[in-house]
């Protein structure tokens, strides 16, 4: 019964989610005015998601410790209070916050209706189709990391202490550089525009897969992994796991970029696109599992020539 209520309310955690994603990122869009400065804005606000993203695991981790048969969901319910807090002071302050809505006719005045849609728009059209590919791309490379980090066998990196933990907390990495680049791209989009972030990083995270994909598993470099076992140490692992990690600097800010191209001129239609952008996040379930087909069939490196595809069409687009 728990685990049924822990799953209900997971569900609603998502769609709540999804709708404040739908919402934000055009009001940032809107409220920088659109263009490089729009950008910006959006870049900011997802550097504040990625240090919640980093910071939340080390709490979930520092609350419920080693795993055990008595770990329960009310060792993280300090987490979920905080959690609910955090939405009851969002509420309150967004009551007492006029948001301008400028595509939106006031009270009393017949409904607009729309002669187009998002739909008739190309480079929205093109965009939508950047956001699918992009979340495969952002799920897919640190996702394969891990499972290549963590299997011992002949097709794996062949860790063979703590594979799991080390890889795992080598992905983790990748997410930390999300948090890097996001910030980085929010001090300089008001002067570097959108479209040269996007092809500049589409490029690199092109360059580093290939040195990942051609590179020999048993050249080596060091880098920080975590166990229960002995805690914090530098572990051994193939070189290509440097490079998939060092593309989390690129893919940080794909998607700030590929939606604030895609509703540049959009006007009326920008929430209705923010709705479609956000359907499109099933890319993330999609080419993952594709990727993992791939990685069965002929190994986790030759895979990441999934991800290189998806890139090209980032490049395409920006």
């Amino acid at each position: 019964m728990n685990f049924i209520i822990y799953l209900l309310g997971a569900f609603v955690c998502g769609f709540c989610v999804c709708m404040l994603n739908t919402v934000v990122n055009p009001m940032l869009n809107l409220l920088g005015g659109g263009g490089n400065k729009g950008n910006q804005l959006i870049q900011a606000g997802g550097a504040l998601n990625s240090l919640s993203g980093t910071l939340t695991p080390l709490f979930v981790g520092a609350l419920i410790g080693s795993v055990t048969p008595q770990t329960a969901m009310s060792d993280v319910a300090p987490l979920l209070f905080i959690a609910m807090g955090v939405f009851v002071s969002a509420f309150i302050a967004l009551s007492f916050i006029a948001i301008p809505e400028p595509h939106l006719r006031k009270a009393g005045h017949e409904k607009e209706k729309f002669s187009h849609s998002p739909w008739n728009f190309r480079h929205t059209v093109l965009g939508v189709i950047g956001i699918f590919v992009y979340v495969g791309i952002e799920i897919g490379i640190p996702g394969t990391l891990n499972f290549y980090l963590a299997d011992p066998t002949e097709k794996g990196a062949g860790l063979v202490a703590n594979g799991a933990a080390i890889g795992g907390a080598i992905a983790a990495i990748y997410w930390l550089l999300m948090l890097v680049g996001r910030s980085a791209s929010s001090i300089i989009s008001g002067k570097v525009a959108t479209r040269t972030q996007l092809i500049v990083v589409s490029a690199t995270a092109i360059f580093f897969i290939l040195i990942a994909i051609f590179t020999p598993k048993e050249i080596t470099v060091s880098m920080p992994g975590y166990s229960v076992e002995n805690g914090f140490e530098m572990a051994s692992v193939p070189v290509s796991a440097l490079f998939l990690v060092l593309c989390g600097l690129c893919t940080s800010i794909m998607w700030g970029g590929i939606f604030n191209l895609a509703v540049e001129g959009l006007g009326k239609y920008t929430a209705q696109a923010s709705g479609i952008f956000m359907m499109m996040v099933v890319g993330g379930g999609i080419f993952p599992l594709l990727q993992q087909f791939i990685s069965d069939a002929v190994g986790y490196m030759a895979s990441y020539w999934l991800i290189i595809a998806l890139l090209a069409y980032l490049l395409f687009y920006g």
